[in-house]
């Protein structure tokens, strides 16, 4: 069986220009769990100023059922400080594989992020005696600013979330470019740490995503990120597809005869509302044919 971590509620709809009412988000992550997701990237701490869409994210909180395994990313110590009002017990940091990344997008090197983290991960841990914390790493094979980016960097910056102290670490194709070769390439260098622990985030910009997964799971990587209707845009590639759809990685994991524990046409149904207050059309591969099969093709 593979694990899912759905990242829809929030690396989905942090880039969209149309904010969502907190109500429907909360119906969508029901939804998601109704479908069988167990574990849901629900939001973000950032500051509201930065990404207005998220700055529901205390309320939205609280409209969530007791169960799941629900996270937010946290970016630094004031987005702490509000995710400590509530009961969430996984928090997420980020971080990449290149400093032109870094500086651009939080005005930090790689070595700066991770200890600004520091102080974060250990005020939680003391906060939240289970807690669990997981490290990004972005940008894992190229950078929209610094070009290609060399696997043993990724291996590097992935060691050095680990001596931190994060549990587990998810390595994100951020721009959608990788081939299957160039994923192999980086499991290569990725033997210090039990496979156990690295999640694999893949884009699907240019329609790679599931080849890349086909790949990790031969390797026996087991777990990935995914984005219900693949929501969420490559904001380096005007026009493209963005994070990998939920429906294309069930299917195919489903296919394969490994196990997700999602019924695949409730997943289908579950971002609908979403779209359509987005004014956007469905577009996975997946999503599309369970719809049509279940005669509520859009």
């Amino acid at each position: 069986m593979i694990r899912i971590i759905e990242v829809g509620p929030r690396d989905g709809l942090q880039n969209e220009r149309q904010p969502i009412a907190t109500e429907v988000k909360a119906n969508f992550i029901n939804s998601l769990v109704e479908a069988g997701l167990s574990e849901v990237e629900v939001t973000s701490f950032v500051s509201p100023k930065w990404v207005p869409q998220l700055g529901d994210a205390l309320e939205l909180v609280s409209m969530l059922p007791a169960g799941p395994d629900y996270s937010a990313l946290v970016p630094n110590e004031k987005g702490l400080e509000r995710a400590l009002q509530t009961g969430l017990d996984r928090i997420a940091v980020f971080t990449a594989a290149s400093d032109e990344f870094t500086k651009r997008n939080i005005n930090m090197t790689i070595e700066e992020s991770l200890e600004a983290f520091r102080p974060v991960i250990e005020r939680f841990r003391a906060e939240r005696k289970n807690g669990f914390v997981r490290g990004y790493v972005s940008t894992i094979v190229e950078c929209p600013y610094a070009g290609l980016i060399e696997p043993k960097r990724v291996a590097q910056v992935v060691d050095s979330l680990f001596t931190l102290g994060v549990d587990e670490v998810s390595l994100g194709e951020t721009i959608g470019v990788a081939v299957p070769s160039e994923i192999r390439a980086l499991i290569g260098e990725l033997t210090n740490w039990p496979k156990s622990r690295i999640v694999w985030h893949f884009h699907d910009t240019r329609g790679t995503a599931i080849a890349n997964v086909a790949s990790a799971m031969e390797a026996g990587y087991l777990a990935f990120d995914s984005s219900a209707a693949g929501l969420g845009g490559c904001p380096y590639a005007q026009g493209a597809g963005g994070n990998m759809a939920t429906e294309d990685l069930v299917y195919f994991a489903e296919r394969c005869g490994v196990a997700t524990g999602v019924n695949l046409e409730k997943l289908a149904k579950a971002s609908l509302p979403v779209l359509t207050r987005l004014g956007k059309p469905v577009t996975a591969k997946a999503q599309l044919a369970a719809l049509a099969a279940s005669s509520e093709a859009p």
